[in-house]
């Protein structure tokens, strides 16, 4: 099957948090976003059919989730990531965000300790932070145009630490954790007894040569895990707001359950759950499909980088349609690097210094749109840098 992800789709005037937020967020409209984590690429026909297809029916009404969407969700975690899940241990929650904050409410206390690995998607900090708990970094090491795990530090964080928060592939620096690095992190909260929450939304995004494991998959009976997972970065359903947790300790669940329910966080939207379902049901596809025309999007903007703006350097994705862009060579602040893109280049990016100790110097770009899209920005942001003189 072929699906044409070079179709241009207007989402001006749709409400698109991406689009229609812009002036709020960058001081104007006249930029081209390429910021918010959804995609400007049409969902996957049969998630459209789907939703169709309920709204066809005029009422809308409350609803449970049906037992074919867990025998989906389980299916496509067998067939994809080769991870056996149980009915019992899948809790479908409101969103992988609300679950970090959840899960940070309900494994912590006040004053605990929380290890987050910058630079990382803001709400890992903001999890911790609005629960009154300690923010602990454990910063990645880039070496070689590679970010790494730093180990060593881990381990005294380890010590100090209730939870680690890990995003496993890694937004925004696109790392996909390999299993020996995997097993190194168990190793070292196992002997700490620190419990991890693993944000694994990306996982499904994942480049040639690399292979994403799930956490989950190498643990053992005395590892604390809470894996999150989504169809919402993999098929562009974002705002759907339905995701899964995968929790195989029966007295985790049921804290997460108390937490949940103190918030009346259980209603089902009868959308949401359609399209959850008929994404990991018959996307597999299309997903294929997109991770071929990312890979050309990837490949086009590092192209462009090397012969058009050698002053920024791509580091290399191994997962994600983020790319993590090193301005350093700018020798601009972060404030001034970000009113660069927007005022000169007019283009709409996440700075990195939003992401933490690390990001100071680097700004995400959202890759997930037609190239001809991505061509129009880099030109013009080709164009800013004649003008600039850099």
């Amino acid at each position: 099957m072929s699906f044409n992800f070079d179709q241009e789709i207007s989402r001006e005037h749709t409400d698109a948090l991406k689009y229609d937020g812009r002036a709020a967020y960058f001081g104007t409209k006249n930029v081209q976003p390429m910021w918010v984590a959804d995609m400007d690429f049409a969902a996957p026909p049969a998630v459209t059919a789907a939703l169709l297809a309920r709204a066809a029916h005029p009422i809308y009404g409350y609803s449970v989730y049906p037992d074919s969407l867990y025998v989906a969700l389980q299916s496509w975690l067998k067939n994809r990531h080769q991870f056996a899940v149980a009915r019992e241990d899948i809790m479908l929650v409101a969103g992988v965000v609300p679950s970090l904050f959840a899960s940070v409410q309900a494994f912590s206390l006040k004053g605990d300790a929380v290890i987050v690995q910058p630079p990382v998607y803001a709400p890992f900090f903001s999890a911790v932070t609005t629960a009154q708990r300690v923010v602990l970094e454990n910063p990645l090491r880039l070496t070689a145009g590679r970010y790494e795990l730093d180990f060593d530090h881990l381990e005294q964080c380890a010590a100090q630490a209730k939870m680690l928060l890990l995003c496993s592939p890694h937004n925004p620096v696109g790392r996909v954790w390999t299993e020996i690095e995997l097993r190194e992190i168990l190793r070292i909260t196992r002997r700490h007894n620190v419990l991890i929450v693993s944000d694994e939304i990306h996982a499904d995004l994942i480049y040639a040569g690399a292979r994403h494991t799930m956490l989950a998959k190498l643990a053992s009976d005395s590892d604390q895990i809470i894996t999150a997972v989504a169809p919402s970065k993999t098929f562009n359903l974002p705002g759907l707001g339905l995701s899964a947790l995968i929790v195989i300790n029966p007295d985790h669940r049921a804290a997460l359950q108390k937490v949940f329910d103190s918030l009346h966080l259980g209603s089902v939207n009868p959308f949401s759950a359609v399209a959850f379902e008929a994404a990991y049901r018959e996307g597999g596809a299309w997903l294929e499909c997109l991770l071929e025309y990312l890979a050309g999007n990837r490949d086009f903007v590092r192209e462009f980088l090397q012969i058009h703006l050698p002053k920024i350097k791509l580091i290399e994705p191994e997962g994600t349609y983020l790319l993590w862009l090193d301005c350093r060579e700018l020798n601009l602040r972060d404030a001034a690097l970000r009113d660069f893109f927007v005022q000169h280049a007019q283009l709409g990016m996440n700075t990195g210094s939003s992401f933490g100790e690390g990001g100071s110097g680097f700004m995400r770009l959202n890759i997930a749109a037609p190239r001809a899209k991505i061509a129009a920005a880099l030109q013009r942001v080709q164009a800013a840098f004649i003008a600039a003189k850099f």
